[in-house]
C-alpha cells in the first residue's frame, strides 16, 4: 500500500533591503545625501570594502528592509497580473491533486508550478531591469557620481574619486569609468537579492513536495 502525505515546513525569508524603492525620488534623494554625506568624511584611497558597508548601512536605513514573511513579500514591487493569474492556477492545481490524488492531477499541478515559477522569475527580471535603466539614465549618471565624490566645503580634488579600483584592481582614472563601476556595484548587489528570492522559493517548492511513503 501506498499513501502520499504532504510535509510543510514554515520557511522564514532572510530580510533583505528594499533596493526597489530608490525608483521614487523622495527615497532616491534621501539615499544621496545619506550615503555622499558619510563617504565625505570616511573614504580613504581605493577602500571599496568601504564605500560597500556605508552604502549597505544607509540603504538598510533609507530605504528599510523586508520583515522576512513571504507574503509581504509577495505583495511588493514585481507582483503583477501575470503573476497573481499563475499562482492562482497552480493553487487550483495543488487542491485538484490534493482530493483526487491521481497521476494526471499531479503532472497539471507540476506544469502549473514551472510556469508560475516562471512567471515570477520574469517579473523579477523586468523589475530589476527597470532600476538598472535608472542608472543608465542622465539622472541616473547624476546620482551615481554624487555618490561616489567627496562631498564637503574645502572641494577636495577629483582624484579622490578617481582612486577607486575596478572588480580587478585596476585603478580607475576617469569620470566614465568611476560611474561605470559604481553602476556595476549596485547592479552586484540587487543580483545579490534577486538570487537570494529564486533560492528560497526553490527551498519552498522541495517543502511543499508530497512524499510517497510505502508501507
Amino acid at each position: 500500500m501506498s499513501l502520499e502525505i504532504k510535509k510543510r515546513k514554515a520557511v522564514r525569508a532572510e530580510p533583505r533591503i528594499r533596493w526597489w524603492k530608490l525608483n521614487e525620488d523622495e527615497y532616491s534623494r534621501k539615499f544621496r545625501e545619506e550615503v555622499s554625506q558619510v563617504l565625505g568624511d570616511k573614504i580613504e584611497e581605493d577602500r571599496w570594502e568601504t564605500i560597500s558597508e556605508v552604502v549597505r548601512q544607509k540603504a538598510k536605513k533609507v530605504l528599510g528592509v523586508t520583515s522576512g514573511r513571504r507574503k509581504e513579500d509577495k505583495e511588493t514591487w514585481w507582483w503583477n497580473e501575470e503573476v497573481q493569474e499563475s499562482i492562482s492556477k497552480k493553487k487550483r492545481a495543488k487542491m485538484k491533486w490534493d482530493r483526487q490524488m491521481d497521476e494526471e492531477s499531479k503532472q497539471e499541478y507540476k506544469e502549473m508550478q514551472s510556469t508560475a515559477k516562471k512567471e515570477v522569475a520574469k517579473a523579477k527580471d523586468r523589475a530589476y531591469e527597470k532600476l538598472y535603466e535608472k542608472f543608465d539614465s542622465r539622472e541616473g549618471e547624476k546620482d551615481l557620481y554624487r555618490l561616489a565624490r567627496q562631498r564637503d566645503r574645502a572641494g577636495r580634488d577629483v582624484q579622490h574619486v578617481k582612486m577607486i579600483k575596478d572588480v580587478d584592481g585596476n585603478i580607475l582614472t576617469s569620470e566614465e569609468s568611476v560611474l561605470r563601476r559604481w553602476k556595476e556595484y549596485f547592479e552586484e548587489l540587487m543580483n545579490i537579492e534577486n538570487v537570494r528570492e529564486r533560492r528560497l522559493e526553490e527551498l519552498e517548492e522541495w517543502n511543499e513536495e508530497v512524499q510517497e511513503i510505502s508501507i
